[in-house]
């Protein structure tokens, strides 16, 4: 049997919003609310993971370049002194 795939992001995310506004709503009853709330927060922590594997993706990429970025400003900021 295969495992269902995962979610994107931007679908968990757009569920996540869905589960905010039915809580607000207030029209959930206590059993509906906790398992709301359970799925709310896998989504969460869902969407968190993704959130920190493109930012190290990120701090990949960009690594040779904000290197000399930074060593520029640096300089910068002791030659204003």
């Amino acid at each position: 049997m295969s495992k269902p795939s995962e979610p994107t992001f931007e679908k968990a995310l757009a569920e996540l919003e869905k589960i905010v506004a039915r809580m607000e709503s207030g029209e959930l009853s206590l059993e509906e609310a906790l398992a709301t709330h359970k799925r709310g927060l896998e989504l969460a922590r869902f969407c968190q993971s993704r959130l920190e594997a493109a930012q190290q993706q990120v701090k990949v990429l960009e690594g040779d370049i904000l290197k000399p970025l930074a060593a520029a400003a640096e300089r910068n900021a002791s030659a204003d002194d």
